[in-house]
């Protein structure tokens, strides 16, 4: 397998193409262009909400596909591509589980705003970068509209405090241990992997043709969609299993230290 084959390239954002700050480098913008030349098309696949990360990519995102709430939604030019929420029937069953967790704070996505629960000062502090546009709200009975995921929040850490009594629901749910102090819950069918095979279907593309970054949990179905499967060096373990490659951390622009690599590979069948 050769780089300049790649044709799409898809990353996670949080813990992967942005760094600590929650900044998308320079560097990465410059190497988009290049990429655009080079017409390889460009997936951001985040755990985000869909506004959330067009606020990230806005000088760029007419000339690339958002796949938004862990594979949820997927949208193009504004255009839905695909639409998976909770379907209706669930819910009921989540926020009566939720209901009964202590110090556990859930967060309901949609696709222009995130609903909260609880009073922790610390999801508050959080939410103007993830969830910019939110409403407190006193039950999820008042929400209107699709949610495509709910998020939950505890302070300390989410794998030892909020999966082990949620992850019996895996069987009729996708649980995604996605953060440090996030687990999130969503409909099976959602999830990155099946967005990013859909994509591949859409535009002819193949294993072999695209490359994937991740860090957490909620990347490794996209992982397993891709030849070109790349770990960050501050990925969690299971990732760094399933992933083929890794790269340098997100700090040390491990996405751009590979895509460097690949447009190299590019200009070579260009000269050639």
């Amino acid at each position: 397998m050769n780089l300049s084959q790649v044709k799409l390239v898809v990353t996670d954002m949080d813990g992967t193409l942005l760094n600590s700050n929650h900044e998308v480098s320079s560097q990465f913008f410059e190497l988009f262009e290049k990429m655009k030349a080079h017409d390889i098309l460009f997936v951001a696949a985040s755990g985000r909400p869909y506004y959330g990360i067009v606020n990230k990519f806005d000088a760029i995102k007419d000339d690339m596909i958002i796949v938004a709430e862990n594979g949820g939604l997927v949208v193009k030019n504004e255009t839905t591509l695909l639409s998976n929420p909770i379907k209706k029937d669930n819910l009921s069953e989540i926020i009566y589980l939720v209901a009964s967790l202590n110090n556990v704070h859930p967060v309901f996505c949609t696709k222009k705003k995130a609903y909260v629960m609880g009073k922790s000062q610390s999801l508050l502090d959080l939410l103007s970068e993830y969830y910019a546009c939110y409403e407190i709200i006193e039950t999820p009975e008042c929400i209107n509209e699709d949610i495509y995921k709910i998020a939950l929040f505890h302070e300390e850490n989410s794998e030892k405090h909020i999966y082990p009594h949620v992850k019996h629901l895996e069987s009729n749910f996708k649980i995604k241990v996605s953060a440090n102090h996030w687990v999130d819950i969503s409909e099976n069918i959602a999830n990155k992997g099946h967005a990013v095979n859909l994509i591949q279907s859409m535009y002819n593309i193949k294993e072999e043709e695209t490359m994937v970054f991740g860090d957490y949990n909620n990347d490794l179905e996209m992982l397993e969609t891709a030849y070109f499967s790349y770990a960050m060096q501050n990925a969690h373990p299971k990732v760094k299993s399933v992933a083929r490659f890794e790269t340098k951390s997100n700090n040390d622009f491990g996405v751009e230290h590979v895509l460097h690599e690949l447009l190299v590979e590019k200009e070579k069948l260009v000269i050639e």
